[in-house]
């Protein structure tokens, strides 16, 4: 299950005059600066209540996106099985309580235990039973992934690596005992889900002295939007029927344009697909979670019913040396069938829009406009 771990104070920092330890104080206070004046900011503008559904996220409209665009994908023949029921009924938006940073941890499986946090010897059973500090920033969203470890192997002994959203940034050779290291030192000072939208710069490593077998590293996602799937049929059954499924789907819409990326496949500018744990509301299942960079493909103004399909630009790849922002909006939607993943690729991992947000909405943000569901 994927988990929330709340906040307390930090422990006192001791000085070091280490050039990267400086910049790293330096990083967190300035990020601690910015999320007070982004919280009176919100205060003032009203952005901490919750954003009405019409207008988080555009919906497709036909006059702009096409006179198919809220259209079921004809082409789709993989079904789900016949005993695959959910509740149609439940209004979903807004009844996600709000989280600050979400983090993956690779673990080359598809399926854990009933609460991940039960893993032994893990790095999800570090952070929210053992880890000595704490999050600061929020509500951590704990997830275990399908993201291959750096051997292969589903050791936990092993060091592995952790992808922190919103930042987009993935974290290396982390193990159980630099636990606390990766939640003072990453976690701590990353931008979350509420932080205003900008540049952000979180260490590539560091210099205390650590044993080298222990030294963390970072470096940028190369993927401009995520699509995280929940898998975990020992929480429902449901959860381990649908993901594969969908995965199978959202792969052949995703080649058409060449965004596909496998689990090994680092070119920047795709579209990366991960299996993680339970998120909740698995009676709404299938959960889909969707993460994006601004304008991740440049196509987010594009009327597709003006230059029609063929002439449609292809999706941009994203600049080499840009800087690093983050992710600027997460969707996250319920109740997906395999004949929406075509409209969900076409309009929202590649424009930003939603097709069926009165029924699938459950939760989101966008950084760039200040704007929560929650």
């Amino acid at each position: 299950m994927s988990t929330s771990i709340g906040t307390q104070s930090p422990a006192p920092q001791q000085a070091n005059h280490n050039t990267s330890a400086r910049f790293s104080r330096s990083f967190k206070m300035t990020s601690a600066f910015k999320s007070i004046i982004s919280s009176v900011q919100n205060t003032i503008s009203g952005t901490s209540a919750t954003t009405p559904i019409d207008a988080l996220f555009p919906k497709v409209n036909p006059e702009v996106d096409g006179q198919d665009c809220d259209h079921d994908c004809n082409s789709c023949h993989v079904k789900y099985p016949k005993g695959f029921k959910i509740d149609e009924d439940d209004k979903l938006y807004g009844h996600v309580k709000g989280w600050s940073t979400h983090v993956l941890v690779a673990t080359g499986k598809t399926d854990w235990v009933r609460d991940v946090a039960d893993e032994k010897g893990s790095l999800m059973e570090a952070i929210e039973k053992k880890a000595d500090v704490k999050p600061t920033n929020g509500k951590l969203m704990l997830s275990a992934s399908n993201i291959p470890t750096p051997t292969h192997s589903s050791d936990y002994s092993e060091p592995t690596t952790v992808l922190l959203l919103p930042a987009f940034v993935l974290i290396e050779n982390v193990t159980p005992k630099s636990v606390n290291i990766l939640i003072s030192e990453y976690i701590n000072p990353a931008p979350t889900n509420t932080t205003p939208w900008g540049p952000i710069s979180i260490p590539q490593s560091l210099s205390d002295p650590l044993p080298t077998a222990e030294q963390l590293t970072s470096r940028p996602s190369p993927h401009r939007a995520l699509i995280l799937l929940c898998s975990q049929k020992t929480r429902d059954a449901r959860c381990g029927q649908s993901a594969p499924l969908l995965r199978k789907e959202f792969e052949r819409h995703l080649r058409i344009s060449g965004l596909f990326r496998d689990l090994d496949d680092e070119r920047p500018g795709g579209v990366g697909i991960y299996f993680i744990s339970h998120v909740g509301g698995h009676k709404y299942s299938a959960n889909v979670m969707i993460y994006r960079k601004a304008n991740a493909f440049g196509l987010d103004q594009v009327a597709r019913a003006k230059v029609g399909d063929d002439n449609f630009p292809k999706p941009a790849k994203g600049i080499e040396g840009e800087e690093q922002m983050g992710a600027a909006q997460c969707m996250w939607i319920a109740r997906v069938k395999p004949e929406d993943c075509e409209g969900i690729i076409k309009f929202t991992v590649l424009q930003g829009k939603l097709v069926k947000p009165e029924s699938q909405l459950r939760a989101g943000f966008d950084r760039e406009r200040g704007l929560i569901s929650w």
